[in-house]
């Protein structure tokens, strides 16, 4: 039998999901403002205070590694299914069906990878790696919504070239 400790971080991580899917749909309600796009990112940034902790530093080279794979492939789906457009002086995301399904192939892949990891690096490194990966996902995304957001703000017929 598995013991509960062991599904701990597999329920987080589906919990964590359902919340994102959650947050989603809530997102796409309201118009996007500079601060929705910028304050999640700020906010996620404060767990890099984990790394003064020994146990939790990992190495260079996994840490550049999980980034990069963040940054240069997993955002790139959450990017493309984040569509924003103007509606009278507001810009709004539109809801998209290939975001959901895009978040829960990343859950899996996270929930795959982290059994793997899981036997290389101890728990708390495992977590930590993760967090990495995570972080440079979500910066690219972030700031294409950013600047997608500001040209839609400066021309309203910007929408219209997309």
């Amino acid at each position: 039998m598995i013991s509960a400790l062991k599904l701990l971080p597999a329920v987080a991580s589906v919990l964590g999901g359902a919340t994102v899917l959650a947050w989603r749909v809530q997102e796409t309600r309201t118009p996007v403002t500079v601060r929705k796009i910028v304050i999640p990112p700020l906010g996620m940034s404060t767990g890099f205070f984990m790394f003064l902790r020994a146990e939790m530093q990992i190495p260079w080279a996994l840490a550049v590694g999980a980034f990069v794979a963040g940054a240069l492939v997993l955002s790139v789906p959450l990017a493309c299914t984040s569509v924003l457009e103007r509606q009278g002086d507001v810009v709004v995301m539109r809801r998209s069906n290939g975001f959901v399904v895009i978040l829960l192939g990343l859950l899996a892949l996270r929930l795959l990878l982290h059994d793997y990891v899981g036997h290389l690096l101890p728990p708390l490194q495992t977590g930590a790696l993760f967090f990495v990966l995570a972080f440079g996902m979500i910066i690219p995304w972030r700031a294409r919504m950013y600047f997608r957001f500001r040209q839609l703000m400066a021309d309203p017929d910007a929408d219209l070239a997309d």
